[in-house]
């Protein structure tokens, strides 16, 4: 029996002659000989197709063209019939012919294959008796296979390719083998990272049918959006910020954290003029844009500059500025990182701070700066409920953190790996992590992050030293290596594969929050390196729960 490419075909409800002639073939072919069904072949933008094809070491190769029914060859035209009824063909000699050449072509081309490979052409028709001693111009009796020679096919494979074929050599058998590996190639991949391309295709297409959202909020001045972590906040904040901008109004599009105020300007900057905000960025870039005092002695940027210098100057310096400077509208992206202090000061920055668009989008569990403010919007807010982001069993344990109930509509992934760590290992093993998911598991660098808890991660702090922070970001979104972040700096951002570095927590009254939005960074696949024991405390039963399912993972040092 030969080998067979596929080990078992998929024949046609009307391709039972193909089926007649392969099951021959099998049947009386040696071991040493390859069985290849159908056969595609392009070349200048013809396509042709081998029904099957022969690879016999010693012997050489043949193409089989089969035609089942009763065939039949008068006066130069080629007839077919079946169930009573006949109509003319293709040549199938020409077909068989044209695809053999274009084979022997593409061999080559791809192996540098001359002469030494002896090749052939048949015809197969199993259910015509042909004449022992019939032939035609161009067509002998040994290059068909009639019905009475499906007992012994292989002779007349042989016979074909000895006595009608073209070629010097005998085609040795490693020509042979390097001839079916050209043909069968396999198609390299990761299984593991194909269905994460196929997930987060997905979720981009989900997230951007959301815009359907904005169109309820047209003809709404002001309007609150919350939803939990990956149900599309940020694309659709983005998205509001680009309506208004095109509707003629001047835009202002405002977030707390430096890495997604970078991740607004690179976005917007690819837009067309009129879809540009007039103002994006950090809302402490504002005050600062209109003459606040910004110290160059870092030692002075202290929590009292941030909380309530900039705030209490960005509201003075608004009330000085001429009306062409201030906004119809501000859209603000992870509005629960606003204190109190700075709404006020966003509303004098409204052209008409009683009506003028307001638009934020907000997840209260993601509220890890301890501040504590609302804005300014009496009306109920818009529900976002659909995790759009992460695979199931990373939604799963976001949402084992959260108190709002997300429906996940990501497929399905890995599962979570969870790395035991003592206290003062994590990095170490984060770090073996990262270095094993992509030297051993095929995932490329760009696609992942390791965020820390508490303690900066000595790469992160040599690449700020090194750039500064809009270089350090901008090397983020360059989108070449991995990411080495905390997680207060990483909301609103995301991976294919976060590594979570639990290595503690600056304010431990925060630290579910911490979690849940570490968490939640990650598309595909979470990787948490700490100690259980840590986790469980801090999530409660069913975080303990969801982490009875992750797999204990002990990456190589």
């Amino acid at each position: 029996m030969p080998r067979c490419f596929p080990e078992q075909p998929e024949f046609g409800r009307d391709r039972h002659a193909e089926r007649e002639v392969w099951e021959s073939l099998v049947r009386t072919l040696p071991p040493s000989a390859a069985l290849l069904h159908s056969v595609n072949l392009i070349e200048n933008g013809t396509e042709r197709e081998i029904d099957l094809l022969v690879i016999w070491p010693g012997v050489g190769i043949a193409a089989i063209e089969v035609k089942g029914g009763h065939v039949s060859y008068e006066a130069g035209q080629w007839y077919q019939a079946s169930n009573g009824q006949q109509h003319r063909i293709k040549d199938p000699l020409v077909q068989v012919q044209d695809g053999r050449h274009m084979l022997q072509r593409y061999l080559g081309a791809q192996l540098g294959l001359g002469r030494q490979v002896r090749f052939a052409h048949l015809l197969a028709f199993p259910y015509t008796s042909v004449p022992r001693h019939w032939d035609i111009p161009g067509l002998r009796r040994a290059m068909v296979i009639g019905s009475q020679d499906l007992k012994y096919p292989d002779d007349a494979v042989r016979e074909a390719i000895n006595f009608c074929g073209d070629g010097d050599g005998d085609t040795a058998p490693d020509v042979a083998e390097r001839i079916l590996a050209q043909l069968t190639r396999p198609l390299p991949g990761n299984g593991a990272l194909s269905a994460a391309a196929e997930h987060e295709g997905r979720a981009d297409q989900m997230t951007r049918d959301q815009a359907a959202i904005l169109d309820v909020l047209k003809n709404q001045p002001r309007a609150r959006i919350i939803g939990g972590a990956g149900t599309g906040k940020t694309w659709l904040a983005l998205e509001q910020a680009r309506r208004l901008a095109r509707s003629g109004k001047r835009v202002a599009l405002l977030c707390y954290s430096r890495g997604l105020a970078r991740y607004f300007e690179t976005e917007t900057a690819r837009w067309k003029p009129a879809d540009r905000p007039a103002h994006v960025g950090m809302f402490h870039d504002l005050p600062v844009r209109w003459g606040a005092h910004h110290p160059l002695d870092p030692r002075l940027l202290t929590n009292q500059y941030y909380e309530h210098y900039l705030p209490r100057t960005l509201k003075r310096l608004a009330k000085i500025q001429p009306s062409g400077e201030l906004f119809d509208a501000i859209v603000v992206d992870e509005g629960q990182d606003f204190g109190a202090l700075w709404w006020e000061s966003v509303l004098v920055c409204l052209k008409d701070p009683a009506a003028g668009g307001l638009y934020v989008f907000m997840d209260d569990d993601q509220r890890i700066f301890g501040r504590e403010g609302r804005p300014p919007i009496e009306a109920p807010p818009f529900v976002l409920n659909e995790n759009l982001r992460n695979t199931k069993q990373i939604a799963a344990l976001s949402g084992a953190l959260s108190t709002e109930l997300a429906i996940p509509r990501g497929l399905s992934g890995p599962r979570i790996r969870l790395v035991e760590a003592a206290a003062g290992t994590v990095i170490e093993r984060a770090d073996d992590s990262v270095n094993q998911l992509i030297e051993r598991e095929g995932w490329a660098p760009q696609q992942v992050a390791l965020l820390t808890t508490k303690r900066k991660h000595p790469v992160q702090q040599q690449d700020v030293d090194a750039l500064g922070w809009r270089g350090y970001w901008d090397a983020f979104f360059d989108d070449r290596d991995v990411f080495y972040g905390n997680v207060l700096g990483f909301k609103g951002l995301e991976r294919s594969v976060v590594v979570l570095a639990v290595n503690g927590f600056a304010d431990p009254e925060r630290a579910r929050e911490m979690l849940y939005v570490g968490a939640s960074r990650a598309r595909s696949l979470l990787v948490i390196v700490g100690e259980r024991s840590v986790l469980s405390s801090i999530g409660g039963p069913a975080v303990i729960k969801r982490l009875t399912q992750t797999e204990a993972w002990r990456p190589e040092h």
